[in-house]
């Protein structure tokens, strides 16, 4: 069974930085796109990030782009979201999320195995 452990969650104030990291069990993870979303309360979750199996191609959603950096490291089993001059609308639920064989996978039911989540919370 995969596993994956979302950590590095917590309070900042806007205009800081997160660094989210996703530690992911077996043997297999280099081959698979990997992808971050979040959830904020009363709203769907949305991708926030997504990254091919080596890294050579991500995705950003418009509303992150040029703050966060989606990256991995393939050694580690491990993907990462760095976050950068945070606003209080990045406040979520934070999830890392494996995504079927293939290229990058921008849909949530392209993602089959998820963690528990880390909070974010931006304040003011």
């Amino acid at each position: 069974q995969v596993q994956l452990v979302e950590s590095g969650g917590g309070l900042v104030q806007a205009g800081g930085s997160l660094r989210l990291s996703c530690a992911v069990s077996g043997r297999t993870f280099s081959i698979y796109p990997m992808g971050w979303f979040r959830q904020a309360p009363g709203k769907e979750r949305e991708v926030v990030a997504a990254i091919n199996y080596s890294g050579g191609s991500t995705y950003y959603q418009d509303s992150v782009k040029g703050r966060f950096i989606i990256s991995r490291d393939n050694a580690k089993n491990t993907v990462y979201l760095e976050m950068n001059s945070l606003k209080e609308e990045d406040t979520a639920v934070y999830y890392c999320a494996r995504g079927r064989l293939g290229g990058l996978r921008y849909a949530r039911d392209e993602y089959d195995y998820w963690g528990q989540g880390t909070q974010v919370t931006v304040s003011s």
